[in-house]
């Protein structure tokens, strides 16, 4: 590790453009002592190094010249809380099962492309223009993860463990996958899966990857690596196209001052959670910042079934409720379960189809 943990550590200090002197008083070690373990001259005790990584948002594992399997780099002691320790196991069964789900029926997944040295609302623009979105809502940002190649599955995570997401890229199988904490409201599952997305298109090379929730809020992203502020920018370009946003007001609200009723509206249409909608609005100069604060503060659910009737708000709620009664219970894609199903009728098929008439006759001699 020793030769390893100099220069990564130094790396990591530098991405989020940290002096020596600012890194080791946040940490509350010493220069002198940080030099020293960027120049491999001193080895840093377990406990210093959890507090390194938790700090740089990095697992343990990436300290490591880790040539495990992903899941096992993950799993590896300290690399995440150990009251989530269960559900990446379910995770990783998960993994393997779609994987041979996908051997038996003969269906492997391609890896989108990969992108570097880009921005992320370019890599937004360029990804919608890939699969042919032009700048129309996603109408299921979970199928479309899936169809692009990264296997995903919503599964809820403790509380007290602080994971909205995890991404996984097993490269000597060329296979990605991704957890989304299905405890959050679905508005903010579109937002960790798009999160995810661009881990998976542009980070896989740092994989594992276990984000806490604060990174797919904007308030609080600017405090972490510039690689979770990328993927949330990514994230909200990719979910919210500005031109279509724009395009929507000028057509549908003749410019006029959005009302509440227009937020929910506008929320439905693209899919995700109405705060969400709030921040790209506000980025963009079309919500003043006193309407921005005003309806931040509100509940939308009541008003919204009001409105609109059947919503999403009761679901979400009714969602929730039924994903923390059964906290264990994995819930796999469509897709997932459409392979299940082939493989079950393949298999069925050969159990049931006759044996050739001459293996018939060679048995009855």
């Amino acid at each position: 590790m020793d030769k390893l943990l100099g220069p990564r550590l130094r790396k990591a200090r530098e991405e989020i453009d940290l002096s020596q002197g600012a890194f080791a008083k946040a940490l509350g070690l010493s220069s002198e002592y940080i030099s020293l373990l960027e120049a491999g001259k001193r080895t840093p005790s377990f406990e210093t190094l959890r507090k390194i990584a938790a700090y740089l948002n990095k697992d343990i594992g990436y300290f490591f010249d880790d040539t495990r399997p992903a899941f096992e780099a993950l799993l590896a002691p300290g690399a995440v809380d150990e009251r989530a320790r269960r559900d990446i196991l379910k995770f990783r069964a998960f993994a393997e099962r779609y994987l041979a789900l996908e051997e038996a029926t003969g269906r492997r997944l391609d890896l989108a492309p990969a992108y570097s040295h880009i921005s992320p609302e370019r890599l937004a623009d360029e990804e919608r223009r890939r699969i042919g979105l032009g700048n129309e809502p996603i109408r299921d940002v979970f199928a479309l993860c899936e169809a692009n190649g990264c296997r995903l599955v919503r599964q809820p995570f403790p509380e007290e463990a602080r994971i909205a997401g995890v991404f996984v890229f097993d490269a000597e199988r060329r296979a990605a996958f991704a957890a989304v904490n299905a405890n959050e409201a679905p508005g903010l599952q579109a937002v960790i899966a798009a999160h995810l997305y661009a881990h998976y298109l542009r980070d896989r090379a740092e994989s594992p990857i276990v984000d806490n929730p604060d990174v797919v809020v904007e308030e609080y992203v600017s405090l972490y690596p510039p690689r979770e502020q990328f993927a949330q920018t990514f994230a909200s370009r990719f979910l919210v196209p500005r031109s279509k946003l724009r395009d929507l007001i000028e057509k549908d609200f003749r410019s006029r001052s959005l009302g509440y009723e227009d937020i929910l509206y506008l929320k439905r249409y693209f899919g995700i959670g109405t705060r969400a909608l709030l921040r790209a609005l506000r980025s963009e100069g079309l919500l003043a910042e006193a309407k921005f604060e005003e309806y931040f503060k509100r509940n939308p659910e009541d008003r919204e079934a009001e409105v609109f009737g059947a919503t999403s708000g009761p679901e979400e709620r009714r969602g929730r409720a039924l994903f923390r009664k059964v906290r264990a219970r994995v819930v796999p894609s469509d897709r997932f379960r459409l392979l299940a199903a082939e493989a079950e009728a393949s298999a069925r098929t050969k159990v049931e189809a006759p044996a050739p008439e001459g293996a018939r006759r060679g048995s009855d001699e």
